[in-house]
């Protein structure tokens, strides 16, 4: 089933200044060549401040290009949540694997967001999880909630706790990572975030809960709240998560990636969430149970 196309909107940069729309259309959504670009433009799906453009133009600091993407048939994804808490002004839900959270990635409607918002219109996330991640989601039904939780969340450690299952024996119990993120240069898509000296500052401690020869479980609390942390810095101590597409050893990304960085294939499930209700202080604490799947390869 196609669904409604969807209106890409993007402000020129002073970096893109003097460019031609063609070679700034193909820098900014890298997933299409020139030529792929090129016909998208003759299609009419492409304007610069309102006007359907050809390519050819010089594109401007300020100025709004807009790509008109027509309907298109998205991924296969679960239809269903279970819903954890629900009162006036928030809502948690433990999310399935495969479901995302927002919209990206060739998906629109079939997201986590469009889910919750047929049951509760005014609901957003004040976080996000991994297509390929489970477990809790929370989300703001009022804007006071969400103003208020934004800053809880961000600052309050270890009220974040996953399971993770990862590759290769650990040999201790305990570890406290510190592992920079910042994005990287990659040569298939362009740049990713992974372990990087220069990047901000990463904060986990992860806690072995049982170990194979040949895999570790831990279960991890983040005193930070940087993108795909969790796989980055269990990675960067040499314990990539097992099925992970994108990162290896060190906290690097793999140089011939199996598949895109969205895929699954890797065991990550949020399961603890602990905070004060952003309205009325009263403890919060949110368990969602591992999923079937993460248990049997434990």
């Amino acid at each position: 089933m196609l669904n409604r196309g969807y209106a890409y909107t993007a402000i020129i940069g002073s970096k893109s200044h003097g460019q031609t729309l063609l070679c700034h259309l193909a820098s900014l959504y890298p997933h299409s060549t020139q030529q792929v670009w090129q016909q998208k433009l003759h299609n009419g799906e492409v304007t610069l401040d309102g006007v359907t453009a050809t390519g050819s133009e010089s594109v401007t600091l300020g100025q709004t290009l807009v790509w008109n993407r027509p309907p298109w048939t998205e991924p296969d994804s679960p239809q269903r949540f279970e819903v954890l808490f629900e009162g006036p002004h928030l809502l948690g839900v433990n999310k399935p694997r495969g479901l995302p959270t927002l919209p990206g990635g060739g998906f629109l409607e079939n997201t986590l967001l469009r889910l919750v918002q047929k049951q509760s219109p005014n609901a957003n996330p004040v976080h996000r999880l991994g297509r390929a991640t489970t477990g809790i989601v929370l989300f703001a039904k009022t804007p006071q909630a969400a103003a208020s939780l934004f800053a809880k969340l961000e600052h309050t450690p270890n009220s974040k706790i996953y399971r993770a299952l990862a590759q290769h024996s650990a040999q201790h119990d305990d570890y406290e990572i510190l592992t920079p993120i910042g994005l990287v240069p990659h040569p298939l898509i362009g740049s990713v975030w992974a372990a990087n000296p220069t990047g901000k500052p990463s904060r986990s401690l992860a806690k072995v809960i049982s170990r194979t020869t040949s895999t570790t479980t831990f279960e991890v609390s983040l005193s930070s709240g940087r993108p795909h942390q969790i796989r980055i810095h269990l990675s960067s101590i040499g314990h990539p998560l097992v099925g992970d597409p994108l990162y290896g050893l060190s906290g690097q990304p793999l140089e011939n990636l199996p598949g895109l960085p969205g895929d699954g294939g890797y065991f990550l499930h949020a399961r603890f969430l602990r905070f004060r209700h952003p309205i009325t202080g009263e403890q919060i604490n949110l368990e969602a149970d591992l999923p079937s799947e993460f248990s049997l390869h434990q």
